[in-house]
Parts: C-alpha cells; structure tokens; sequence
C-alpha cells in the first residue's frame, strides 16, 4: 500500500495549513493530486516567492477538492424520518475504490458518516449496521464487516478511518459487536469464520504485554498487582495532519513538550471523545490533555468483550485450551475494571489515572459501559442507573458529561453512540423505565430537529434542545450515519412516540 500522502511535502502542507487556505484543515489531506506529488512540490518551490503568486490558486490548479458526500441531497419532509433514512443510505453509500488520494482502498461497499466524513470510520460504523440491520439491509452490514475484516488482514489492526493519515491509530474496538450482530443474522458460524481477525485486534491491542520491565507500553499498561489494562495511544508523535495547525497552535502556548502532547492529542482521536475534559488534567484547559496517562473504562470494557467472543469462538471450534485461556483474561479484565474503575464513593465507574495512581473523579457517561457489557454487579448497576438520572438526564437525552467547556463531547452535547450504550445498559440490569425515557428524549429531539431542518445531525444540544450542538474542531456535520442508525433502531423498538414533547 502506498503511504505517500500530502502531508509528506513539508513545506507545501505547513504552508496550506498554517495560512489556513481552507478553513477546515481536513481538506486539504482529502485533496487528490492531479500529478506526481513530488512534480508538485518542485512547481510549488520554484514559483512560491514570486511576485503576485496566490497559495489557494496553486492549490486549485493542482489538486482536485474532496466533494462532500451528501451534499446535493435535500430531505423531503413530506416522508417519515424513516423513509428518508432509506433514501439517505444510498446518498451515503461508496462504491469498492482505488487508490486515489490519502484514501485506503476497500474491496466491499460501505456507508460513510457525511459531511466532511468521506471514508468509513471504525467505531462509527457499528452505529450505522444498528440502522442497516433495522433497515434489513443485511447485504450491507456484512459488506462492512468484511472491510473491517480486510484492514485487519492488510493492516493488523483497523485505523481510525480508512485514510493512509490515520494510520497509526485505531478507534474504540467494536469489532466484536460487529461480528455479534452478524451473528444474529447469519446464526453462530459467523463467529467461527471471523475468529483469526478477532484475535488479530486483540493482539493490536495489547501489542507490548510482554515487556514486563515497562509500566506502560503501546496500548498496555501494568498495574501495581499485576493486573493488565488498556489506554489509548498512538505510534505517532507528530500533529494530526488533518489537524495540523490547531495542534501546532495549542503546543505553542503549552507548558507540555510537543512531541508528548501531540500524541496525547492523536490518543485522544483515537479514543472517538475527540475532545472531552474527560483527558485533561485541568478541566478548563485544553493543553493539559494527558489521554495516554488514562485508563478508560469504556475501552476496557469493549475489551472484555472482545475476550468473550474469542473464548465463545474456540469453544465452538472445540479448543476447550485456548476457550479457557480467552475466558481467564475476560475475568482477569473484569476484576481489574471493578479494583480501578469502581469508585465506591461516588457510586459510579470512572477512568483510572495510572501515572498519578489515583481515579479520576469526573464523572463521565462512559461510566455506563460496565452496564452495556454486563461487568457491573446489580447493586452497582442500581447506583449507576440513580446517578445517570440525576446527573446525566437531560430534555434531549443524556449528556456525555456535565461540564461545559467548548468541547464537543462535554456538555451540553448528546451523541448517539452513548445514547445507545446507556439505554442497552440500563436495559441489561432491569432499569427499562429509565432506558425508555432516555429513548422517547433522544427519538423525539432527533424528529423534531429533523422537522425542523430536514437534517440529521452529528450531534446534539440535549440540554436547550431548540440550539444547534457545538463545539469541536470543525463545523457541525449532518448525514449522519451513526444518527442514523441509532435513530432507526430506537424506532423500531420503541416506535415514533409522536406524542412526547421534548
């Protein structure tokens, strides 16, 4: 595969960037050459200093600009949310692909988010086959799961999205749920023929186990009584091409040194809450970010499942060795989860900071994941429920934390991907009162939104549910594939709820 990328021309890309010739610097690196690159820098440095020369028209003459993948589709209000979902599938919808440009090539059809977002993404799109499966577009799902399938086989992992500048990187690990929900159509042999790209994520995420002299190495971090658990991180060490000059900006006025905290930025790309206060050691400031210092409980408790179905899959093919082995690390995960993620306090999971040995005290709506993936007892699923109500519920749905900072995934944001895990969470425990409360808030402002606008965002204000969601690194987004999906699923369990008012 061919890595050369834009990003590979170092003045040319620090100029675009920097002088901020696009106002979202993910253009540019989704820019497709129209020559060699390397013919283009040499025009670039040969006529750069003349007089009257103009970067944007150099930029245009040279390259051809990324098209937004839904753009042109307008929604008819006249057809349900639902009706326009289908019809927006096939808006979102790319084609197998060459090579062309920083994007990785993918043998099968898949479903991209919107917007900006003209390549698939990792964790995005569970969200999206929740929708596909609700839609009865079987087809589809399995396309997508065999993508996922062959960035594991080509790669050894699955980067964060399917661009050779995510390289590096991956996204929180739903791969297992992908195969799980697989299995729900096509019956259990699907678990038996993904197994070796199941294990093959697993041993991307705990790459640098065995260096036992080492606290912490990659994506695995030692603890004090032997215990292994996961954080996020990056291989890279450099600013995010597709974010070049906001990285370089925040490492200018930080106390922190460039190379660590740039990779506490990609870290914290790679863990999806690309931003949250969640990673900071001072709530109020951005440059404090110290995501790869961070044990997370959701990331962990993906793992957990992930160990489960690689056991489930051995004991099918029979292999009681290597289904004991899998099981054993699943229990060892989940005792490690309740030893330093369960704050018995508070009532509530939260991230463990390993490098200061203590837990972080914020309360964040990933404390709900032990519910999703059933690692909670019933009495801590009980305070977790209390806690979710009285802390996180909000007219729209539930909040992904309770400070306002600016950053997108903190409040008074709502992402549909938390919505999800909260309300399966709650359901897994008995909590179906609480769960289909979430639910009616989160279907209601979707619609109403959509009536609106005739637009499915992003994400969304939860808490005054008539103002747009902001906050992040670019403008808000509609499509949305995660949105969507989330929303077809919710429908079809629980129905419009035309009568709720949010």
């Amino acid at each position: 595969m061919d890595t050369a990328a834009i990003s590979d021309l170092p003045i040319l890309f620090r100029d675009v960037q920097m002088q901020k010739v696009f106002p979202d610097g993910k253009t540019f690196v989704d820019c497709r050459p129209k020559k060699e690159l390397e013919a283009i820098n040499d025009r670039y440095i040969l006529e750069k200093d003349k007089p009257g020369f103009n970067l944007h028209t150099f930029i245009l003459s040279h390259f051809d600009l990324p098209i937004p993948h839904s753009s042109g589709y307008s929604s008819n209000l006249d057809k349900s949310v639902e009706d326009n979902i289908d019809i927006l599938w096939n808006v979102l919808t790319r084609e197998p692909d060459k090579e062309s440009g920083t994007l990785i090539p993918l043998p099968y059809p898949y479903i991209v988010p919107g917007g900006r977002f003209g390549e698939i993404y990792y964790w995005d799109s569970y969200f999206t086959m929740l929708g596909l499966k609700a839609s009865g577009k079987n087809e589809m799902l399995e396309n997508m799961v065999n993508n996922f399938s062959y960035l594991i086989d080509t790669l050894g992992y699955i980067p964060n999205g399917n661009r050779t500048y995510f390289i590096g990187r991956s996204q929180p690990p739903y791969y297992s749920l992908m195969v799980r929900l697989l299995m729900d159509i096509k019956g259990p042999g699907i678990l038996e023929k993904y197994l070796p790209q199941l294990e093959k994520e697993y041993s991307f995420w705990m790459k640098g186990n065995g260096r036992s002299k080492e606290h912490a190495s990659d994506h695995t971090v030692h603890l004090s009584d032997g215990e292994i658990l996961n954080r996020y991180w990056d291989e890279n060490d450099t600013p995010r091409p597709e974010s070049y000059r906001e990285d370089v900006e925040l490492a200018e006025g930080s106390s922190q040194p460039a190379k660590q905290l740039f990779r506490h930025l990609r870290a914290g790309a790679e863990s999806g809450w690309d931003f949250s206060c969640r990673w900071f050691k001072d709530t109020e400031r951005f440059d404090t970010i110290h995501t790869t210092d961070i044990i997370p409980v959701d990331l962990n408790s993906l793992l957990h499942h992930l160990e489960f179905m690689i056991s489930e899959g051995w004991k099918m093919r029979g292999n009681a060795v290597e289904a004991k082995k899998y099981s054993d690390l699943a229990d060892k995960r989940k005792a490690a989860i309740q030893l330093y993620n369960w704050n018995e306090h508070l009532g509530y999971f939260v991230d463990y900071d390993h490098v200061a040995g203590k837990q972080k005290e914020l309360l964040t709506i990933a404390g709900a994941f032990p519910l999703f993936m059933k690692l909670a007892t019933p009495e801590q699923a009980k305070r977790v429920a209390a806690t979710i109500e009285e802390t996180f519920l909000r007219p729209g749905g539930v909040v992904s934390t309770t400070e306002i900072t600016g950053q997108q995934w903190d409040a008074p944001n709502g992402w549909a991907p938390l919505q999800w895990a909260t309300i399966k969470g709650l359901e897994n425990y008995g909590f179906t009162d609480l769960a289909k409360k979430i639910a009616q808030r989160w279907i209601q402002l979707n619609t109403q939104v959509f009536k609106r606008t005739g637009k499915l965002m992003e994400k969304y204000n939860v808490v005054d549910t008539h103002l747009e969601a902001g906050g992040g690194e670019y403008a808000g987004q509609d499509g949305f594939g995660w949105t969507n999906g989330v929303l077809l699923a919710l429908i079809k369990q629980y129905g419009r709820l035309e009568s709720f008012n949010v």
